[in-house]
């Protein structure tokens, strides 16, 4: 833990692990101008949000595989702690890379995975390490339903299957 740097970042998944991965150079920030971020520079901490959508991973993937990387399943990503390390080299308004959306882009070098630390995130850079007691456990967040594999249903058609005549959909 004490080669962690104190400030941390909070990304969403699966940009989170694109980043802590050194797959993504850039992290996109729609902050303006006064906003004290856009003057950091050097390393931080790169927090997973314990937050994730079905659109982002869907985004995400369909990116990393148009630039030729292969995207995690939802389930398999790690919520709701750090993650990883890198540096904040620049600040751009434009960069030649597909993971460049802008408006603002924190250029970002060196990163690289660490072992997963269980902690809350907050907007803006924040210092991770007093937030290590508001987590209950050290375990990332557990998978929402809809990132694991559906089950298979065996069961038998429920009523609002059935018909009015007692007769199942036609398939």
């Amino acid at each position: 833990m004490t080669d962690i740097p104190r400030l941390a970042l909070s990304v969403r998944q699966p940009w989170a692990f694109c980043l802590a991965a050194g797959w993504k150079p850039v992290e996109n920030r729609s902050w303006r101008r006064g906003n004290p971020g856009l003057n950091f520079r050097g390393e931080f901490a790169i927090h997973a949000s314990s937050g994730m959508t079905r659109a982002e991973c869907e985004d995400c993937a369909d990116l990393c595989a148009a630039l030729g990387f292969a995207c995690p399943p939802p389930a398999d990503l790690q919520r709701g702690g750090i993650v990883g390390v890198a540096s904040i080299l620049d600040v751009v308004t434009e960069m030649d890379s597909g993971w460049f959306f802008g408006p603002k882009g924190l250029v970002i070098a060196n990163a690289r995975p660490v072992d997963f630390i269980a902690v809350g995130g907050r907007l803006g850079f924040f210092d991770w390490r007093e937030l290590i007691p508001c987590r209950k456990t050290d375990a990332p967040m557990p998978p929402a339903k809809w990132m694991l594999p559906a089950p298979q249903d065996d069961r038998a058609p429920k009523a609002a299957d059935v018909c009015a005549g007692g007769q199942g959909r036609l398939l």
